[in-house]
């Protein structure tokens, strides 16, 4: 099979209604350049598959213990004992020593419970088209369609191209969400077959950018300023950010940036801040930095709306 054809995904949802118009399937790839400080789904970021460990659902080693058996690298050892909630009783789990893991997924192949299990799939173009043609009923009713998201879905574009070549031939209506952060060479290849571009905006600040995303922001003006002139429809996306892109300076520059795009800025989005993927960091065995910052106030999610509204941008919040 064509190797184009074969991409590594972390999910794909079905009835989403917040990437994009009406209900939407959405794609979601592995891979990003970026290392946002809110990054909310970190198992997104490498490429490659990466084992999460999800304590609460193991069944206990006197249950089960497969894990332990299949280890080649003597990475999961017996471990602690907890109250388990489903098991309604005190059960011992496994230890898990991630610079001991070769990563052969091994452990999460026998796991019962699905407590230990990888963050990626393989999967063909398609595998995918099986499941989006299950919902074009509800596209067709809503004016919905497909969202390809991340990650940075422009990481495997050979493999996004692909995948909505085959969604335009079918004549469905497309979405690529992007950071903006890829060569645009590559966003070349793939634009012909995208309908909407959901455009990720996190600081107008070059400095601000590289401490915030890992990135200057150079890249990301000059490429939707691009797509701009050729003409492709565009929804801004904005995460709102409590003392880091939140300010009224960076909310009016972003909104100056968003207007001197024209007609091709079809609505503004801000996305609140929340904490939803911060369990995943302790799954993965990595630190989230920001566990303690707080969502941002109704208020002040409104007040960001009025500033950007009044620079003539029509304005939506979630």
């Amino acid at each position: 099979m064509d190797n184009e054809k074969i991409g590594k995904i972390i999910d794909i949802q079905r009835y989403t209604v917040h990437d994009g118009p009406g209900i939407r399937t959405g794609v979601f790839l592995k891979g990003c350049p970026l290392r946002c400080l809110w990054c909310h789904s970190p198992e997104s970021q490498a490429l490659e598959d990466e084992i999460a460990w999800f304590e609460i659902k193991c069944i206990g080693l006197a249950n089960c213990g497969r894990c332990l058996q299949v280890c080649p690298t003597g990475a999961l050892t017996k471990g602690p004992k907890i109250f388990s909630k489903f098991e309604k009783k005190e059960i011992q789990v496994i230890d898990f020593n991630r610079n001991k893991c070769n990563k052969c997924g091994l452990c999460t192949q026998v796991c019962p419970s699905k407590a230990l299990y990888l963050t990626g799939k393989d999967i063909s173009v398609d595998e995918i088209m099986e499941i989006i043609e299950k919902d074009r009923l509800f596209y067709r009713c809503s004016n919905g369609g497909v969202t390809v998201s991340g990650g940075e879905p422009m990481v495997q574009y050979k493999f996004v191209k692909e995948l909505l070549k085959e969604c335009k031939s079918r004549r469905l209506h497309v979405c690529l969400d992007t950071s903006g952060y890829a060569k645009w060479e590559h966003y070349k290849e793939v634009l012909e077959y995208v309908d909407l571009v959901l455009y990720d905006l996190k600081h107008m600040d070059t400095l601000q950018s590289q401490r915030l995303i890992g990135a200057p922001n150079e890249l990301i003006l000059e490429n939707a300023k691009k797509m701009a002139k050729a003409g492709v429809a565009m929804q801004i996306r904005i995460p709102v950010i409590p003392g880091y892109n939140d300010s009224e300076e960076n909310i009016r520059a972003t909104s100056r940036f968003c207007s001197s795009l024209g007609s091709v800025v079809k609505l503004v989005q801000l996305l609140p801040y929340h904490r939803l993927g911060s369990s995943k960091y302790v799954r993965l065995g990595k630190k989230y930095d920001l566990e303690d910052l707080k969502p941002p106030s109704r208020e002040h999610m409104n007040l960001c709306k009025e500033i950007i509204e009044s620079y003539g941008l029509e304005v939506i919040i979630g």
